[in-house]
C-alpha cells in the first residue's frame, strides 16, 4: 500500500485527470517516503487507481508511514523504477469538468480508465518517467567511468528547466481550490521537489552502477545531470511581462529565465493574474525532456610549499606585452606543468606571497606559493607521491627549486596572503654609487632603524597599480664595502617595500631615499631576496 490518506482522493483525483504521471501524484501529496518512489511507476499508478475505488476506511492508511519494514525498502532499492522493458507512465483520461462536479460518480469509475502509452507527465516533463530509471543510471554511471575520475563518494546534482515552476504552480492552483473547499490544506511548501523525488530514485541505481560507491548529499565529486525541454521554453515569457523586475540580464547567463528568477516571479505575482495568462491545468506536452552530457566536477585542491628562484632572466608568471611573449618560461609554468599532470587537472590558478621582478634572485628558504587545481581527476597523493613529484619539478630545471611541497586546505591559503602586507622580508643589493666611497662613509647605514619611507607608486608598476602613496619601514639595514663605487646592501622591511626604487629614488617618488643619505647617485645593479618570513606552509622534515 502507499503511504496516503483519505484525504489525499480528491488531490490525486484532480492530477491525474490533468495528466500527472503517478510520482507526480504523490509529491503533491507530500508522500516523504523514498521507497513509494523507487516502485515501477506503472505498479505506483495501478496502486493509486486502486485507492480511488478503494471505499472501506480499513484499507486507507491514516499515516504517512509505509508499511515496509528496512528490509523491503531495501528490495525496493534494487528493484529500480524503471528498466528499458517497463512500459511508460499511463494517462488516466478523466473528464476534468465531470471530475470536479461528480467525485463520487469519478472515484467509482477510475477502474474503468483507458491508458495512453504516449503520456508525458504535464509537470515533470518526463523527468520522473522514462528519464528515472536503469537506463539513466547506466548513462550516468558510464559517463563517469569515460572521465577516469578517482573518488570515494559523489553527489547527484540535478539542474531542471526553469518551466517545470510554472507547471507546478499551476497544477497547485488546479487543485487548491477544491482541497480548500473540503477544509483541507496543501501548502505549496509541503510539496516534495522533482530534484529530491529524482535523486531518491537515482542514488541506489547510480551507485549500483559504480559497484556501489556512496551517492552522499555532500562530497567532493559532483556529477551533474541537465534536462531542457525546448517545446515549452515559452512557459515563462509571460512572467516577463507580469513581473518585469525579476527579470534582469546578467553577463554570464544566455537567458533571463534562470529558475531563481522565475521562482521569484512566482512568488510575487497573484493567483488570478497567473490564471489569466497561463492554462490551469498546463497543457500536455507531446515529448519528454532531453537529458543533455553529464557534467563531473571536482571541488579544487589546493597545493603548497616555497620555491627558490637561481635566474635573473625568468619571471614568475608569463610575461606577455602587446600580445607578445618575451620570456619563454616562468616560475609558474615550471612548477605548476608537473602538478597538473599528477592530479590530472584541468586548469590552476597560482599565487604567491609577493613577487619578485624578472631580474630578482629568491634565495635562502625560498618564497611560499600555492596553487589551486580546478577540477582534479586525482585528488589525493602520499607523502610518498608528494616527495616524488617535488623531485620532478626540480629535476626539471635548474632555475628554480621548491620544497615542502604538500597538500593543503582552502582555508589555509589565508596564511599566505596574511605575509603579503604583514610581515618582513629581507634582500641583498648590490649597489653602485656615482661618487667614490670608502667602508667609512657607509658605516653610518648600519646604524638606522625602524626608517619610514613615503613610497609614490613607482614609474614601472603604475601601468598595472593605482597612484597612491603609500608608507613603508626599513626595519635595519647592513652594509658590506666591495670597491670605491660598489657595495652590498642588506635590508629587512616590511613587506610591500619596493627596494628598487628605495636605492636610486625613482626621480624623488620614494623618499627618503638613498641616494639623499649618501649625498650621490646611486643605482641597484643586482637584488636578492633572501627570506620571506612567513611560517607557512609547514617545514617538511626529510
Amino acid at each position: 500500500m502507499l503511504p496516503l490518506k483519505e484525504k489525499d482522493k480528491p488531490i490525486i483525483q484532480k492530477l491525474l485527470s490533468a495528466g500527472c504521471c503517478a510520482r507526480c501524484v504523490l509529491r503533491f501529496c507530500c508522500v516523504s517516503v523514498q521507497a513509494a518512489y523507487r516502485q515501477p511507476q506503472q505498479e505506483t499508478l495501478q496502486k493509486l487507481k486502486a485507492f480511488l475505488t478503494d471505499t472501506e476506511n480499513g484499507k486507507c492508511q491514516d499515516s504517512a508511514q509505509p508499511d515496509s519494514t528496512d528490509e523491503n525498502n531495501k528490495s525496493h532499492d534494487a528493484a529500480v523504477s524503471e528498466t528499458p522493458e517497463d512500459p511508460p507512465s499511463k494517462r488516466a483520461k478523466l473528464d476534468p469538468s465531470a471530475a470536479a462536479a461528480q467525485p463520487e460518480e469519478d472515484a467509482a469509475a477510475v477502474g474503468g480508465l483507458k491508458d495512453d502509452d504516449s503520456h508525458v507527465c504535464v509537470v515533470c516533463l518526463g523527468i520522473l518517467q522514462e528519464l528515472c530509471g536503469t537506463v539513466q543510471a547506466v548513462k550516468i554511471a558510464e559517463a563517469v567511468k569515460a572521465k577516469s575520475y578517482e573518488f570515494d563518494t559523489l553527489v547527484l546534482s540535478v539542474s531542471l528547466p526553469a518551466q517545470l515552476c510554472v507547471r507546478e504552480h499551476s497544477c497547485w492552483l488546479h487543485v487548491k481550490k477544491e482541497v480548500r473547499e473540503k477544509g483541507l490544506v496543501l501548502d505549496k511548501d509541503d510539496v516534495i521537489q522533482v530534484k529530491e523525488a529524482f535523486k531518491w530514485i537515482m542514488q541506489g541505481l547510480v551507485a549500483k552502477e559504480l559497484g556501489g560507491v556512496a551517492v552522499v548529499t555532500k562530497s567532493a565529486f559532483e556529477v551533474g545531470v541537465e534536462f531542457t525541454h525546448p517545446q515549452t521554453d515559452t512557459d515563462c515569457h509571460f512572467l516577463a511581462t507580469t513581473c518585469p523586475d525579476c527579470f534582469k540580464p546578467t553577463k554570464n547567463k544566455q537567458s533571463v529565465f534562470t529558475r531563481m528568477a522565475v521562482v521569484k516571479a512566482l512568488e510575487k505575482i497573484s493567483d488570478t493574474k497567473f490564471l489569466q495568462h497561463y492554462p490551469c491545468p498546463p497543457a500536455q506536452p507531446s515529448s519528454s525532456c532531453i537529458s543533455q552530457d553529464i557534467q563531473c566536477l571536482h571541488v579544487s585542491v589546493f597545493v603548497a610549499g616555497r620555491y627558490n628562484k637561481f635566474c635573473r632572466s625568468l619571471p614568475q608568471t608569463p610575461w606577455v606585452i602587446d600580445g607578445e611573449r618575451r620570456m619563454e618560461s616562468s616560475v609558474e609554468e615550471l612548477i605548476a606543468a608537473p602538478i597538473l599532470s599528477a592530479f590530472r587537472a584541468d586548469g590552476f590558478n597560482f599565487s604567491s606571497s609577493g613577487r619578485e621582478d624578472v631580474d630578482v634572485r629568491t634565495l635562502g628558504n625560498g618564497r611560499p606559493f600555492a596553487m589551486e587545481l580546478l577540477n582534479p581527476h586525482r585528488s589525493r597523493l602520499n607523502k610518498v607521491e608528494m616527495k616524488e613529484l617535488q623531485e620532478t619539478i626540480n629535476k626539471s630545471s635548474d632555475k628554480i627549486r621548491v620544497r615542502d611541497l604538500q597538500i593543503v586546505t582552502r582555508d589555509a591559503m589565508s596564511r599566505m596572503k596574511e605575509g603579503e602586507e604583514e610581515k618582513t622580508k629581507s634582500y641583498t643589493a648590490l649597489v653602485w654609487t656615482q661618487k667614490p666611497i670608502q667602508t667609512e662613509d657607509i658605516a653610518f647605514i648600519d646604524d638606522i632603524k625602524e626608517l619610514t619611507l613615503d613610497q609614490k607608486t613607482p614609474l614601472r608598476v603604475l601601468h598595472r597599480r593605482a597612484l597612491a602613496i603609500r608608507q613603508r619601514v626599513i626595519h635595519s639595514m647592513n652594509t658590506r664595502f666591495l670597491d670605491p663605487h660598489h657595495f652590498y646592501l642588506g635590508l629587512k622591511t616590511q613587506a610591500g617595500t619596493y627596494i628598487k626604487e628605495f636605492v636610486h629614488g625613482d626621480f624623488g617618488r620614494t623618499k627618503p631615499n638613498l641616494c639623499q643619505l649618501l649625498k650621490t647617485d646611486t643605482d641597484i645593479l643586482e637584488l636578492d631576496v633572501e627570506s620571506v618570513d612567513v611560517d607557512w606552509p609547514p617545514a617538511i622534515l626529510e
